[in-house]
């Protein structure tokens, strides 16, 4: 007997799922895998009638899943809000970027007697969190259509009163994904307005969300009149997923997430990545590893093997 979640059939119409054969092509195994893998409980999936279907979400879960199995070993994650007492003896970084898994594991090797944990809040709710006092690193890549430049003018606004320095981690590719062939001749911000074209957004609080919000603006494009603007995926992979499934025409994510899906990519913008680290007595000696990590021939070995142009890596862009 196969495992899955019972729950109700009802399917709301901003919910993305697949049935087993849609995810044998997405995952490119035969379905017989695929029920194996619900059977060991690997993919979580629920009954809609007869038919077996499991999420997008669940997906994405997964593939993220085996990624890290072959890369990262596990990492604490913030499951809840820390309390008081657990928070002074914890460092939270906050990111979706993988590259952030790499970080968080080298400085558990720093001996700074505070456990790093994980969040994957977006960039703006990372910052909001962090103003409110409950993580200690933050990744932005929030692009400001005013300046044409990233992170800072959002920092400054949102960190008010607290005393922070920002870092350089690499600069990535962000574009578009559209399906292999690019059929509809998709090529600039300005094909969101068009009405034979449906998206897939990225969450509210996210970098990627924020970037295309801004686009939309600078190029006159209501958002009122984006088909699918309310669609929502909270990863690249979630985003590229819907693209190559044919239920959207069009998303914005990094590169590397093309790369392992069946989407083409339309370069748009190099992005800049940069941590953001509360100045406190706790994060005091934080900071000094983090640089020094950074340094590290083997960690950036590891950023490039990733993609990511690292040639500022480690770099203090501003400082209060």
């Amino acid at each position: 007997m196969l495992q899955y979640n019972e729950r109700w059939s009802k399917v709301t119409n901003h919910e993305i799922s697949y049935t087993t054969e849609e995810l044998a092509k997405l995952l490119k195994v035969s379905k017989l895998t695929v029920y194996d893998l619900i059977k060991k409980g690997e993919i979580q999936a629920y009954r809609v009638g007869r038919q077996m279907r499991v999420d997008a979400s669940e997906l994405e879960n997964y593939k993220l899943r085996q990624k890290e199995v072959q890369v990262i070993p596990s990492i604490p994650e913030v499951q809840k809000t820390l309390n008081k007492e657990e928070n002074s003896h914890s460092i939270v970084v906050c990111g979706q970027d993988h590259s952030l898994d790499l970080l968080t594991r080298e400085l558990e090797k720093e001996n700074l007697n505070y456990s790093p944990f994980r969040s994957h809040l977006g960039s703006l709710d990372g910052l909001v969190s962090m103003y409110q006092g409950k993580a200690d690193i933050v990744s932005t890549h929030l692009y400001d259509g005013e300046t044409n430049t990233y992170n800072l003018p959002y920092i400054r606004r949102i960190l008010v009163s607290k005393s922070f320095v920002v870092i350089r981690l690499m600069k990535r590719q962000v574009g578009l994904y559209v399906a292999k062939g690019n059929p509809k001749k998709i090529n600039s911000w300005g094909d969101f307005k068009r009405n034979d074209i449906s998206i897939i957004n990225r969450e509210s609080g996210a970098g990627v969300r924020a970037l295309l919000d801004e686009q939309l603006r600078l190029y006159g494009v209501d958002k009122e009149i984006v088909n699918g603007y309310e669609n929502e995926q909270t990863s690249h992979l979630g985003v590229a997923s819907t693209v190559a499934s044919g239920k959207a025409d069009i998303g914005v994510g990094i590169i590397n997430t093309a790369k392992v899906t069946d989407v083409d990519f339309i370069p748009m913008v190099e992005e800049d990545y940069d941590l953001v680290i509360v100045k406190n007595e706790k994060t005091a000696p934080v900071i000094q590893s983090l640089l020094n990590i950074l340094k590290k021939s083997s960690f950036q070995e590891k950023m490039i093997s990733l993609g990511y142009n690292i040639d500022s890596i480690g770099k203090v862009i501003y400082e209060q």
